[in-house]
């Protein structure tokens, strides 16, 4: 995944770090080749009706490589700018996962799960940052986030973390 500030892709592979609301952490290198997850046996099974992933960044970048990447691990994909955007979406009710930057103009990542909450909605939640501040993760997990990643993350420590949303 590319830097959410500079919006270059990285020039080496770098650590990533996945936290699940388990508590476990997994490092992974980030590779922008999408060989490393059919090579690793991760690929999900095609599907005629995939499950939805809606992605809420304000990235244009990290929106693009996600829309790009998600149905290439066996989901449907659906992104949008903000948080605003997504809940008049017509897809709030068909999304099985969400992608979310915890940082963004208007409403953040946190804001976005407490009105999901507050209207009932019960959807997974994978949260993504690139700030690299320990206390996010634990703070997003103990209201209720299936998985925490730090950008940039690799292409299975996101299918593992949306996996983890599907199986919650």
């Amino acid at each position: 995944m590319d830097d959410e500030r500079s919006g270059s892709p990285s020039a080496a592979p770098s650590s990533g770090v996945f936290t699940t609301a388990k508590g476990t952490e997994r490092h992974a290198r980030t590779r922008h080749a999408r060989t490393n997850v059919r090579d690793a046996g991760h690929a999900r099974p095609v599907m005629t009706n995939p499950p939805l992933v809606s992605v809420v960044d304000d990235d244009e970048s990290v929106r693009e490589s996600l829309l790009d990447l998600l149905p290439e691990l066996g989901f449907a994909a659906e992104v949008f700018a903000s948080a605003e955007d997504f809940l008049a979406s017509d897809h709030l009710g068909r999304t099985r996962c969400l992608v979310l930057d915890v940082t963004m103009p208007g409403m953040s990542g946190p804001e976005l799960q407490e009105e999901l909450a507050r209207r009932g909605r019960a959807i997974p939640i994978v949260f993504i940052t690139a700030q690299q501040n320990e206390s996010i993760g634990p703070r997003v997990l103990a209201a209720g986030a299936v998985a925490c990643l730090f950008k940039p993350f690799s292409d299975i420590a996101l299918l593992d973390a949306v996996n983890a949303a599907f199986a919650w």
